[in-house]
């Protein structure tokens, strides 16, 4: 069979790599000139199996609306004249209802946990290289109530068999060192046990060489244009190149993963997906005491702020800003991650040559990807990862692949079958 995939970010590359494994002769198209130029470059870097508890859930009404009117706010809504806006908001809210967010949990956390054990396999039988860390994920808190919370939390993540233990602050600075300076300010931690950290991007990179030493095509610098259709299937795909060369790809199925576009390019054929872009921001910052620097992942559970260690830099990431396909970057929030380092960090990193970037998650309401089948015979979905992409993109690559040969993932997860 062969297949186009629509998009060289973790969901289109890990596509294919599995497609190809599977005998399938696969083609990538992708409009950014190399793999991983978008959403996949400079997340937080966390594979967070242990947080599988969406955006949505039945707090988030209230602290949204505690934070309105906040320019460093961690979500931030900028209200537009944008239907496809308001009707993502209301599903956000529709889904911070209590069964729901308890269905969405439970489908993120089987994926996360299946998507965990796809890529420790890719990784041993590749040999891939990409700043890779395990030493699991520190859920920071601050106050008593939220440490109050932590059991319950615990039981759940139990349920799914996530490993977690809740840690006093003498326990976490056993673990994380480097937090022995503001330890007085928190109140515990939640240690993610098999959690793990990466950079996508050089994920992106390694797997889309191996990739091609297994057959796989790439066209970069490639926009996709419209779809040609022949008795109620895909029969092709239009691009156009960077020099505004036109042509026409051919194959027997189509992938559609291209993040928070895809629900635009999937308007064109009458797909109608629950998709929205939500702004993220990341800083790089190269380390300038390598002893001192944290070796495990951290998360600031009150501001929604991620810290990874990648190789010799810090990635601090986080935030949301909701504000349809707008990419200009704002000050406030990058300055509100440099400030969080060297609050939380002090002396370790090199701030003034911190690297700012931006880009677009591909949200859904639920939290939940839209994996499987679309309403046209030949045309598959692997996209809507929001803030979980690196976490669940092995797994989410592979479930396709197995519904894209005729088999069932064996995974509890509303997968489009």
């Amino acid at each position: 069979m062969e297949v186009l995939v629509i998009g060289a970010g973790l969901s289109g590359v890990t596509s294919a790599w599995y497609l190809a494994q599977a005998g399938c002769k696969v083609t990538v198209v992708d409009r950014q000139p190399g793999p991983g130029l978008e959403t996949s470059f400079a997340n937080g870097g966390q594979i967070s199996v242990s947080h599988p508890e969406p955006w949505a859930n039945p707090s988030a009404p209230a602290t949204v609306l505690r934070w309105l009117g906040r320019a460093d706010a961690p979500l931030l809504f900028r209200f537009r004249p944008d239907k496809a806006q308001w009707r993502w908001s209301l599903g956000f809210l529709r889904e911070c209802l209590p069964r729901r967010t308890a269905r969405n949990t439970a489908a993120i956390a089987n994926l996360a946990l299946y998507s965990q054990h796809c890529l420790r396999e890719l990784r041993e039988s590749t040999g891939l290289e990409y700043e890779a860390g395990s030493g699991g994920i520190l859920h920071l808190f601050h106050t008593r109530k939220e440490i109050a919370q932590l059991p319950k939390k615990q039981r759940i993540l139990q349920q799914f068999g996530i490993r977690s233990q809740i840690l006093s602050r003498d326990e976490m600075v056993h673990i994380e060192p480097s937090l022995a300076s503001i330890a007085p300010r928190l109140a515990g931690a939640l240690h993610g046990i098999d959690d793990e950290t990466g950079n996508a991007h050089l994920f992106c990179k390694a797997l889309a060489q191996r990739c091609v030493e297994a057959g796989v095509r790439f066209m970069f610098d490639n926009t996709v244009q419209s779809f040609d259709f022949v008795r109620g299937q895909i029969h092709g795909v239009r691009i156009m190149d960077s020099y505004n060369r036109s042509g026409v790809l051919r194959a027997d199925a189509f992938v559609l993963a291209a993040g928070s576009y895809s629900a635009r390019i999937a308007q064109r054929i009458g797909e109608k997906l629950p998709i929205y872009p939500v702004k993220g921001y990341s800083i790089t910052v190269p380390i300038r005491d390598l002893e001192r620097a944290p070796h495990v992942s951290l998360t600031d559970e009150s501001r929604r702020i991620v810290c990874s260690r990648l190789g010799n830099n810090i990635r601090v990431a986080g935030t949301a800003e909701i504000n349809g396909f707008d990419l200009r970057p704002n000050p406030a929030r990058s300055a509100a991650l440099v400030a969080w380092l060297e609050t939380h960090l002090p002396g370790i990193s090199d701030t003034s040559r911190a690297e700012h970037w931006c880009g677009l998650r591909p949200a859904t309401p639920s939290n939940v990807p839209i994996i499987g089948h679309s309403q046209i015979a030949n045309l598959y979905f692997n996209t809507g990862h929001g803030t979980l992409g690196w976490t669940l993109a092995c797994g989410s690559a592979k479930s396709l692949t197995d519904i894209m040969m005729g088999q069932h993932p064996g995974l509890d997860f509303p997968f489009r079958l």
